[in-house]
């Protein structure tokens, strides 16, 4: 289980997280309202405006595998129209976020716990990389490839990460690229490799069935 101070740690960090919304480019519409409710919700009171999925985190195991848990529009209805978004993300030794982007929404990335190697790809191909420590923030602009990686080999990471959209969404390169029934031929002429090399590709990110 997570330690009291590692839980204290945790706490604060959420309320900071909280406080750079304001920092973020908001990516969506205006509404004409003071908020957006859902066609199957019929009464609004005090729990529309709550989202408890992080209260597991509180006193979370800590992370085998690269976890995400979001607060987006999908998860808590009420972000609709907000401009807000949140997320946090867990890295256990050794884990990435494979290169991603947001199309909806800039990312500003705060590091709570550990060290994490960070990347982003501007439009001119110009990678751009930063070792973070604790404390430390990144800027992920919208619609630009992005990428995390905790090189620590014993030890976990855990960041937070704002969104200017109740609906940021993530295009997964690896997904996307290999997972999505493009033919292998024309894969193996983009990448300038064999068809036999996309084929092995595609078996690696293939999720195994149930």
């Amino acid at each position: 289980m997570a330690s009291p101070a590692f839980k204290h740690e945790f706490f604060i960090a959420l309320v900071l997280a909280l406080s750079v919304f304001q920092m973020t480019s908001a990516g969506d519409p205006d509404i004409t309202s003071d908020f957006v409710v859902p066609p199957n919700v019929t009464a609004v009171d005090g729990n529309f405006f709550t989202f408890t999925g992080m209260r597991a985190l509180i006193s979370m195991d800590l992370s085998t595998a690269f976890k995400v848990t979001k607060a987006s529009a999908a998860e808590f209805p009420a972000l609709n129209g907000q401009s807000v978004s949140m997320a946090v993300l867990e890295y256990s030794a050794g884990s990435v976020s494979p290169p991603h982007m947001h199309p909806r929404a800039s990312e500003l990335h705060f590091l709570l716990y550990g060290s994490l190697e960070v990347g982003v790809v501007d439009t001119a191909n110009k990678l751009f990389t930063q070792t973070l420590q604790s404390g430390d923030m990144f800027i992920f602009p919208k619609g630009l490839v992005h990428y995390q990686y905790n090189a620590n080999a014993t030890d976990i990471a855990i960041a937070f990460s704002a969104f200017g959209s109740a609906s940021a969404g993530t295009v997964s390169l690896p997904s996307s690229v290999f997972t999505t029934g493009i033919d292998s031929g024309i894969l193996a002429k983009s990448f300038k490799t064999t068809v036999s090399t996309i084929e092995a590709l595609k078996l690696g990110l293939t999720p195994p069935k149930a």
